[in-house]
């Protein structure tokens, strides 16, 4: 199982190992811990209101399972292709083909959404000044960072995601300290019921909101990926898979609760950043402002992780013979650059958006995001389910294995459906199917054009020999 899987590893080669365990923890958190939690959040309570607990409850369930399953896979096989790696060697190329380019669609716009958010939190301190310049500058100073080599954005990201995160534990315990020691301020538990009750706008209003969870935690898969950079992959993973599902749970539902308990609703929605909200209602000087920056900080960290994530993966493709070959080049530094070029079309279309429609340019950019991205999570479940099949044909050992297997990988899928359906009755995400499911198709088609052409080419050709390793390592 491993030795075929090898031909796939092997052409992903180049790219150094110079990542820590800590900054792949710190890399997972930087991409999960942003605009989702900060911005997007907000969007969740108008659709759930308190019971919004109840739907990052769901979503980080799912993100367990999810990490749960790429950890097997990852530790059995650490490389840069990931989970559109492993799709391709257990399911088919064209399951593989198809996950690496709706993963990197999905990556390639989320940069977009951390980038449009920027410019809103921005506006706190030059309400006069137009998004689009704190856009274009924000985003220039990250694609240079990410033109240097992994260790120098590594070390950012390590660097930023720590910022946010200490930035979040101190916001928890001044929270806790609030709702718990001054209950004549009128915080407190209480909230959850104040307007409206916990469903305000009943169950299907909460299920939806799961939808807006899911996105608020992609990127925990950017550690599978980032994997085939690090030092010692085997144990790094392990251990930041563990660490980051702790503290997803704790910087998403410990915090959502201490803010609903101290700002009502009506008041988070009136506001930007629910975060800086708190800070204005708590009536701190210069609070608002000091969350601010943490806000743009975790925007920027996110923003970074999925500029560094898309560029990986398009990478991958290249290196698979199923993109441009100028994409597979690496620079004497080790970086893909033209793959990053490629890359920051996010950022681009999220400009455009902006200009064309600045008010649900946001929602506009995540419900574009969201089909890449639930279809991904959809496959990596999918994935799982025929990687323990061979695991167990072949008689292979896993030093790592998720518990619960198989019902938490079905469960996984069954819930990843039912959430890609809800889309369509939900009027702020109904552009996710109507774009996604075409863009599929698209995909699809463009697989067996690039096979046909493949198979015109000249025996001994790149191109020929990368699809006969695609063949002889899905069949093997």
């Amino acid at each position: 199982m491993s030795h075929s899987f090898d031909l796939i590893k092997n052409r992903e080669s180049g790219l150094k190992r110079e990542l820590t365990s800590p900054q792949l923890t710190m890399i997972a958190l930087g991409g999960a811990i942003g605009t989702g939690l900060f911005l997007g959040s907000k969007f969740a309570i108008s659709f759930a209101g308190p019971s919004v607990l109840l739907s990052y409850a769901i979503g980080g369930l799912i993100a367990v399972m999810l990490m749960g399953a790429l950890a097997e896979m990852t530790v059995a096989h650490s490389t840069t292709g990931s989970f559109g790696a492993f799709a391709e060697h257990y399911i088919s190329p064209l399951a593989g083909f198809l996950v690496k380019y709706l993963y990197w669609s999905c990556v390639v716009l989320a940069v977009g959404t951390e980038v449009l958010a920027i410019g809103d939190y921005m506006k706190l301190w030059f309400p006069g000044v137009p998004p689009l310049v704190w856009i274009l500058l924000f985003a220039g100073v990250l694609i240079a960072v990410n033109m240097f080599n992994v260790k120098a954005f590594g070390t950012l990201e390590y660097w930023f995601s720590s910022i946010k995160v200490f930035a979040i534990l101190g916001f928890i315990l001044l929270a806790a300290i609030l709702v718990f020691g001054k209950r004549e301020a009128g915080y407190g538990i209480h909230n959850y019921t104040a307007e409206g009750g916990f469903f305000p706008n009943g169950v299907s209003g909460m299920w939806v909101a799961v939808i807006v969870a899911i996105f608020s935690y992609l990127s925990v898969e950017m550690i599978a990926i980032a994997a085939g950079e690090a030092k010692d992959p085997g144990t790094a993973v392990k251990k930041a898979f563990k660490v980051t599902v702790f503290r997803l749970f704790l910087f998403y539902i410990l915090t959502l609760a201490l803010i609903l308990a101290i700002a009502p609703v009506s008041q988070i929605l009136a506001g930007n950043s629910p975060f800086v909200t708190v800070m204005q209602v708590i009536g701190i000087p210069f609070a608002d402002s000091v969350i601010n920056v943490v806000v743009i900080v975790a925007a920027l960290s996110a923003m970074n992780s999925q500029l560094y994530i898309s560029t990986r993966m398009m990478f991958s493709l290249s290196r698979a013979g199923q993109a441009p070959a100028v994409f597979g080049r690496l620079h004497k530094n080790g970086s893909p650059v033209n793959a990053l070029i490629l890359c920051t079309g996010g950022i681009a279309v999220a400009a455009c958006v902006y200009a064309l429609n600045p008010e649900s340019g946001f929602t506009f950019m995540m419900a574009l995001s969201m089909f890449g991205a639930m279809a991904t999570w959809l496959m990596i479940f999918v994935t799982h389910l025929a990687f323990r099949r061979a695991a167990k044909r072949d008689g292979t050992a896993l030093s790592y294995k998720l518990r619960f297997y198989p019902v938490a990988s079905w469960a996984g899928a069954i819930l990843m459906v039912a959430i890609m359906v809800t889309t369509l009755f939900v009027d702020a995400f109904r552009m996710t199917l109507i774009f996604g499911v075409p863009f599929a198709i698209g995909i699809v088609v463009l697989y067996f054009v690039l096979k046909k052409g493949r198979r015109g080419s000249a025996p001994g050709t790149a191109e020929s020999d990368v699809d006969r390793n695609l063949e002889g390592a899905a069949h093997s």
